[in-house]
């Protein structure tokens, strides 16, 4: 009986044991959920991406020393730069039905904790790029953070012309990528920064016409022009569709890719130009959606494709 009552109590402490280890484990994947959150890993994930495939791309031979520090370095700086984006705006953000939830304005982070961590991923990142990768790679990353956070972040309640500022530090992972793989600045990593400026421009105008109501409600000015759903703000929009046809197609025939390439910048970037069209004619939340996601599709498709043309010609 005594042994039965030993054994017994031998499994409840065990049970015990087991059940704060998954509370442990509880909080901790809620934790990194308030991290993953408040650093927009999707979103770096998707930038990360585009400096990795242009690493790919420009690289003769592939270094997996570079290729890791890119990879977290790349994710830290993005990271760290859509944290204090978040810290700057937590009042703001508060106001947006689309961004209310997010780890500040809900109080599931604090500002000292947000602070913390943002500097630490950006120090980290910075070092993994600078001393890993290489020193310009590094600087790249510091003018990412410098321009995305102290420039394009205050700029959104003041001018329109923030979307063109933050289309800058937005440009620069597939230069970042290209500079990693050859260590210096040329002519390729110039016409990947022009590519992915241009597409940015159609791309976040056609979100800021979907959301123009809510960001009103914080004071950002993203349409151009007069900051309207009007006429003018989808002339603009058409403008920019029709800069990012000819950038591709410009690269293409400076010869960075072929015809792969080539094929799919046509087709994505040609729907985003039809909706185009139709936003001028129509003024319709259809349309700029269909500009959106559309853009959506472009950037990773393509630069798959332009690797793939490289393949394709070895």
């Amino acid at each position: 009986m005594n042994n039965f009552r030993f054994a017994h109590a031998q499994a409840q402490q065990m049970l015990s044991r087991i059940l704060k280890g998954q509370d442990v484990l509880t909080l901790i994947g809620a934790k990194a959920s308030v991290y993953a959150a408040f650093t927009k890993l999707r979103l770096s994930s998707l930038v990360v991406f585009s400096a990795v495939m242009t690493y790919f791309l420009a690289a003769e031979n592939i270094s997996w020393v570079v290729l890791f520090a890119l990879t977290v370095g790349g994710f830290m700086i993005t990271g760290a730069s859509n944290g204090m984006n978040q810290l700057l705006e937590k009042d703001f953000d508060a106001l947006m039905d689309r961004t209310r939830n997010r780890p500040l304005p809900s109080g599931q982070l604090s500002v000292s904790e947000g602070l913390i961590l943002s500097v630490i991923l950006a120090v980290i990142g910075v070092f993994l790029l600078y001393f890993l990768v290489n020193p310009l790679s590094g600087l790249l990353g510091s003018l990412a953070v410098l321009l995305y956070v102290g420039i394009y972040t205050p700029m959104k309640r003041i001018s329109s012309w923030s979307v063109i500022i933050g289309a800058v530090p937005g440009a620069i992972p597939p230069m970042l990528g290209a500079v990693a793989a050859t260590g210096s600045f040329g002519l390729l990593p110039g016409m990947l920064f022009a590519l992915q400026f241009a597409w940015q421009l159609p791309h976040f105008w056609s979100i800021a016409w979907k959301i123009d109501e809510d960001y009103k409600k914080a004071g950002y000015r993203m349409l151009p022009i007069y900051g309207e759903k009007d006429s003018a703000t989808s002339w603009v929009i058409l403008a920019s569709s029709v800069v990012l046809v000819f950038t591709g197609v410009l690269i293409y025939e400076m010869g960075f890719f072929s015809i792969i390439g080539l094929t799919t910048h046509v087709f994505f970037s040609g729907l985003m130009l039809y909706y185009s069209f139709l936003l001028v004619g129509r003024k319709s939340e259809e349309a700029a959606k269909g500009i959106m996601f559309g853009s959506f599709a472009y950037l990773p498709l393509v630069l798959i494709a332009i690797l793939l043309d490289k393949i394709w010609m070895l």
